[in-house]
């Protein structure tokens, strides 16, 4: 049995949690004397000890706290989680807001999108400086390691931040879970434990309660300490990196009045790892993020696209090529998306347009051939009309276990998002989403008892 870390076995003393905890508030410099913070509130051991540490512990910062607790309602018993979080307030004399979702989540993402939503209602009304979670190292190891196994780039494997806008800091990161629990245990705080966490259909629980535990016991042993290192070493060089960009720029970019302007042989005399990082800073400063694939769809332009020609960029912006330079600007010459409707079950073809690309669509009771993406359902669970068009923020998906944001059903699919814009969306006659193309298909579109009997397939896109 593996035995307490030296700094978890003081986890109740002087020397313990209490003070390092103490100490590394101090160090952080992020709370100021009389800082109104809200805590987020959960009822579980890492949120309790924060707000005791924060309520309770010797030379702990001199703040205003308030605590912050959200009912999701997705399971029995959270009714009760919530009277029990508002008896812990009422004893530690701690201010309490509490919030509900008014109808249960469907997935994970929707709790957390709700939590949060709540939380920074709560920080602005408030009136606070901060926004304090209970996370802690553990859960660090366990996003780097989740990341790693999706593929993440070099900036994810900085795992969770220490701080973030709007106002989020997380002063227990540096704490492993073990101080934690030991901590709680020497101070006799009963938490509140939320059993969906030990359930592992999640990935998340399966990481914790039976990936690390195995890698931890027979393959690398410290493997939690490993991965934090990597998560301090991976962030040590973003910022490296970000401390290096203001002279990387210096010859390759300059302001004008009608947007950014690239030199083009500054920024190719650069190694294309260089090139990579200075292309993503500038689209930064316009307010554009690119995943992977559409850096090098953008950096392969920059090489061979030829002089007057542009790359559309998300948000009506393009990147225009000149003899010797690019041009951030505007994408005023852009077409107009044109949707295609679909008017019944019956065969017909014609074109859409979208994202400045020319779609040839064919449908009816027979598969078309030649066609790269091919959606294919029961005509009689389709409400006609039907209509082609592009993705619209906001837009979810009704899947087999719930419904989910079809920006997510892209950023899953690794659609880099220069490419999102032209991404085919079909949905009915009430505007349900029921495919996207080459991605997902809705659980609305079901195959019935004529047998797939509608079809609609999509030729390959031809820039216009």
């Amino acid at each position: 049995m593996r035995r307490p870390s030296p700094e978890a076995r003081g986890g109740g003393g002087e020397v313990g949690l209490a003070l390092r905890f103490a100490r590394q508030v101090e160090r952080h410099a992020l709370l100021a004397p009389g800082d109104r913070v809200v805590v987020a509130l959960s009822g579980g051991v890492d949120s309790l000890t924060l707000l005791h540490l924060l309520r309770f512990a010797p030379h702990r910062p001199e703040v205003e706290l308030v605590a912050a607790h959200f009912d999701h309602g997705m399971r029995a018993g959270s009714g009760e989680d919530a009277l029990w979080v508002r008896g812990v307030c009422r004893a530690w004399a701690v201010p309490l807001r509490e919030g509900r979702a008014e109808s249960p989540p469907r997935s994970e993402e929707e709790a957390r999108e709700g939590r949060y939503a709540f939380l920074f209602r709560v920080l602005a009304e408030e009136g606070a400086r901060w926004l304090l979670t209970g996370h802690q190292a553990d859960d660090q190891a366990e996003t780097v390691l989740f990341r790693i196994l999706r593929g993440t780039g070099l900036g994810g494997l900085g795992g969770i931040p220490l701080h973030r806008p709007p106002g989020i800091y997380r002063p227990l990161l540096p704490f492993s879970r073990e101080e934690i629990l030991l901590y709680a245990k020497d101070r006799r705080l009963r938490p509140r434990e939320d059993p969906s966490n030990l359930d592992t259909r999640f990935p998340r629980n399966f990481l914790r309660h039976r990936v690390l535990p195995e890698v931890d016991e027979s393959v690398a042993p410290g493997a939690r300490a490993a991965l934090r290192r990597l998560a301090r070493l991976a962030r040590e060089n973003e910022e490296g990196w970000r401390s290096l960009l203001p002279s990387l720029l210096e010859g390759v970019l300059e302001e004008k009045d009608d947007g950014l302007l690239v030199v083009r042989s500054a920024l190719l005399a650069y190694h294309p790892a260089v090139q990579a990082r200075i292309l993503r800073e500038v689209l930064r400063r316009r307010g554009i993020g690119l995943q992977e694939a559409g850096t090098r769809a953008v950096m392969e332009f920059t090489r061979t696209g030829a002089s007057g020609r542009s790359f559309p960029l998300p948000g009506g912006v393009g990147l225009r090529r000149g003899f010797d330079h690019f041009l951030l600007e505007e994408a005023l010459e852009a077409e107009a998306d044109h949707p295609l409707d679909v008017p019944d079950r019956g065969p017909g073809e014609g074109e859409a347009m979208l994202g400045g690309w020319g779609l040839g669509v064919e449908w009816g009771p027979k598969a078309p051939e030649g066609y790269r993406d091919l959606f294919s359902a029961s005509s009689g669970d389709l409400e006609f009309p039907l209509r082609l068009r592009g993705w619209r923020p906001g837009d979810r998906m009704v899947l087999g276990y719930g419904t989910k944001k079809v920006k997510k059903l892209l950023a899953e699919a690794r659609i880099p998002a220069v490419e999102r814009p032209r991404t085919p969306v079909l949905c009915d006659a009430r505007g349900r989403v029921l495919w996207v193309a080459g991605v997902a298909t809705s659980a609305l579109a079901r195959c019935g008892e004529d047998q797939r009997s509608f079809f609609l397939g999509i030729r390959d896109a031809l820039q216009r």
